[in-house]
């Protein structure tokens, strides 16, 4: 599933694309990806300008005139194309944005269809369920919040960073990135870190998403960008996937660990368990 730093890297992309232009058309190939089947709102994007886009957590927003928002997942395998019109449609394409005056189109496609879009009140999107119930951005959140989220929880730190609720973007690869860096055991309880783990921790997070983002995402197996080009992360990663490999630090061998369902890359000389 693409993540805070994937998602960011297409928006990114995407903004400057997009922003300021006029929608002449949507066509919905597949029905079921409209999760929210806001009839009365979809057909009012014809004519509407994009004011923004924009990320949360790992889904991303198209804020336009009139009060309108569609919002994207993409789940595991969903990807835009800004893509010339008069280019073949793959059987994979299931929505597309179509704008005034311009030869290419938005289209959202999705191999395995868990990826969804919403239509919604831009003033409303905070209130909604995709969005409502989720924890603070990690490359937003100041140090003092930081260690506020913290206090008090008692979840291993893997499963805690896995929490959408707790905060916003992370998943499976950059989790074990993030505590490579830190050098804390995925298993150790958050109640158990000192001051200092957490300022290892908060940097761990700044410095490993801002260099995925960087290196414009990881591409493990379907990733893409909006131009159809892989991410680069993946040939900086330490330990994720890299079961039995030696450490770059330590030339320990790597150990791969089920928590929560989810395989756990890390070192088990660098990251000891307390």
């Amino acid at each position: 599933m693409p993540e805070l730093p994937e998602v960011e890297t297409i928006v990114r992309d995407l903004a400057p694309k997009l922003k300021k232009l006029e929608i002449r058309s949507f066509t919905v190939i597949y029905s079921p990806i409209l999760k929210k089947k806001r009839v009365d709102l979809i057909n009012q994007l014809k004519g509407k300008k994009i004011l923004d886009v924009r990320r949360r957590g790992k889904m991303i927003l198209l804020c336009c005139q009139g009060n309108i928002s569609l919002l994207f997942h993409l789940k595991m395998t969903g990807m835009f194309l800004f893509s010339h019109r008069d280019r073949e449609l793959d059987r994979h394409t299931h929505f597309i944005l179509s704008f005034k005056g311009q030869e290419r189109e938005l289209r959202f496609r999705d191999v395995r269809k868990f990826g969804f879009i919403s239509c919604v009140r831009t003033d409303e999107d905070s209130g909604i369920d995709e969005l409502k119930f989720l924890g603070p951005e990690p490359l937003e959140i100041d140090f003092h919040a930081f260690q506020r989220i913290f206090q008090r929880r008692k979840a291993r730190l893997k499963s805690l960073l896995l929490n959408q609720r707790f905060m916003a973007g992370i998943g499976n690869i950059y989790a074990d990135e993030i505590l490579f860096q830190a050098r804390l055991h995925p298993l150790i309880p958050a109640s158990q870190l000192r001051k200092d783990d957490l300022k290892r921790l908060y940097k761990a997070v700044k410095d490993v998403l801002g260099n995925a983002i960087e290196h414009r995402g990881s591409t493990i197996k379907d990733y893409k960008d909006a131009a159809g080009q892989e991410g680069n992360f993946q040939n900086h990663l330490k330990v994720y996937g890299r079961e039995s490999l030696p450490c770059f630090t330590c030339k320990e061998s790597i150990v791969r660990l089920r928590i929560g369902g989810r395989s756990s890359f890390f070192c088990p000389r660098c990251q000891k368990e307390k």
